[in-house]
């Protein structure tokens, strides 16, 4: 089964463009690197909880819009290696990131159903 890379992020409403560009600049190296797929989405209706949500979990502020992505790899070791490439990739580093790491949330996730 496939092995997912998930994301919840904050990121300022006003910069959506420029984390579609990011994303869209993301995406090709992720799929160079082993990505069946790249799936970036952005908040239309994140309900409040009672006890956690999706704003809890990355401490959304009042100018700010909760994204869920995820990548797809054909396994764990493939997403274990490209993370590390990731790493060491420049074209990571100099790439914008109009988001604030710090409160993104991140899982590695193993398919184990899948319709």
């Amino acid at each position: 089964m496939t092995y997912v890379t998930g994301f919840v992020t904050p990121v300022k409403t006003a910069d959506k463009d420029a984390y579609l560009r990011c994303a869209q600049a993301a995406a090709p190296i992720f799929k160079e690197f082993g990505a069946l797929a790249v799936v970036e989405n952005w908040g239309a209706d994140i309900r409040d909880g009672k006890h956690t949500d999706f704003k809890m979990a990355v401490k959304l502020e009042p100018d700010e819009t909760v994204v869920l992505s995820w990548i797809i790899w054909p396994d764990k070791a493939t997403g274990d290696a490209a993370e590390k490439k990731m790493m060491e990739d420049p074209r990571f580093h100099e790439m914008e990131m109009p988001f604030d790491g710090k409160r993104m949330v991140v899982g590695g996730f193993e398919t184990i159903f899948e319709a």
